[in-house]
């Protein structure tokens, strides 16, 4: 087994905290994204459980084992950087086992094993090029394969992607997920793009400010964020978010914005709530562009559209707040161009307090 648990983590630098009492529990062979804005603590976590990073408060176990007080080399870790921390004078083979000579490995061990994982990273035409002659996928890659040769118990990746254009990243995130299916390692993963945190994740931890927001898997935080942060973190594009005050319609609340009403489920906090600040989550996904006359209609003003092919998004404003559709390009076209408005079910609607950002129970839904 080789877990990692973080119990009231904290790091601060003198008398500013950065760290806010962390506690995760990540289970054997398990992938762990953790994902949020620069400066909300990720990488700052990250560290600390490679040891790179001194830990003000809180236990760190790997394995079972307290690692508060363990040197990084001792902890059975193996860490994977943005920016691939190569040596430039050594050729790709030396790249990989150098940490196998530095634990004095036998050389007939040293060779198989880098000979393992060259084809496992498809890095067998390049061992004898140097990092200068490579292409940065292949750079990664044998960042990786360094990582990768000492068999350790916890892969941590630092936004690993981040240096690397849209296609390459692509292909890397696909790369990374089947090494994680083909050997099993227990993986923690730092990104701010919700794009690789939602392809890569067995379990997304959404962080902010130092602290824990939510945890789930990609689909839980896509359904139902906790918050309104959540909510507009995850996603591309990320939820519409419309603030309104709660009214009272024939059939059931409604939200009032703009002057204009918009029926919400049936949730026991928004009966007899009228006049109550609200704020209406609805993904781009779940708006349906409608005409003129349509039941529940609300009307915006289309200010561009972005083309992407199947898809277009739709940028739209009600008054001057914007709203994002996401739709079909095909057969649309014509409906796209002329879009002056859209409708929602009620139930795929997220409802948030307006004060304090939190979902209102009862909307929980599953894929």
């Amino acid at each position: 087994m080789s877990g990692v648990r973080l119990d009231g983590i904290i790091k601060a630098y003198g008398v500013v905290q950065v760290v806010h009492g962390v506690d995760l529990e990540i289970a054997d062979k398990e992938f762990v994204v953790l994902v949020g804005p620069s400066g909300c603590g990720k990488s700052t976590t990250l560290r600390m459980i490679a040891g790179l990073e001194e830990i003000s408060g809180g236990t760190l176990s790997i394995d079972d084992k307290v690692m508060n007080r363990v040197a990084p080399k001792d902890r059975d870790v193996a860490m994977v950087f943005q920016n691939y921390a190569l040596y430039p004078h050594l050729n790709v083979a030396d790249n990989i086992a150098f940490g196998l000579r530095i634990r004095r490995e036998s050389k007939e061990n040293i060779v198989s094993s880098v000979k393992e994982v060259a084809e496992i990273l498809g890095l067998e035409p390049y061992l004898e090029r140097r990092p200068a002659d490579l292409s940065g996928g292949q750079r990664q890659r044998v960042a990786m394969g360094r990582a990768i040769v000492r068999r350790p118990k916890v892969f941590l990746f630092d936004e690993p992607l981040s240096n690397l254009d849209a296609k390459l990243r692509t292909q890397m995130r696909a790369e990374i997920k089947r090494l994680h299916n083909r050997l099993g390692v227990t993986s923690i993963y730092v990104t701010h793009d919700q794009v690789e945190a939602m392809t890569l994740a067995d379990r997304i931890v959404v962080m902010r400010d130092g602290r824990i927001e939510q945890i789930g898997t990609p689909m839980e935080l896509f359904l139902n964020p906790a918050n309104a942060f959540v909510a507009g973190f995850l996603g591309a594009p990320p939820m519409n978010q419309v603030k309104a005050r709660v009214a009272r319609g024939d059939t059931g609340p409604m939200a009032e914005f703009a002057g204009q009403t918009l029926a919400l489920p049936a949730l026991a906090d928004l009966q007899n709530a009228e006049g109550r600040e609200i704020i209406v989550g609805i993904r781009p996904e779940y708006a349906t562009i409608a005409a003129d006359g349509a039941a529940g209609r609300v009307s915006c003003r289309l200010d561009l559209v972005e083309t992407l092919g199947s898809e277009a998004l739709l940028h739209m404003a009600i008054d001057n707040d914007p709203f994002v559709i996401r739709t079909e390009t095909l057969g649309n076209l014509d409906l796209i161009k002329a879009a002056s408005g859209f409708t929602v079910r009620p139930d795929l609607i997220r409802v948030f307090d307006s004060e304090t950002g939190a979902a209102l129970p009862g909307q929980e839904r599953s894929a």
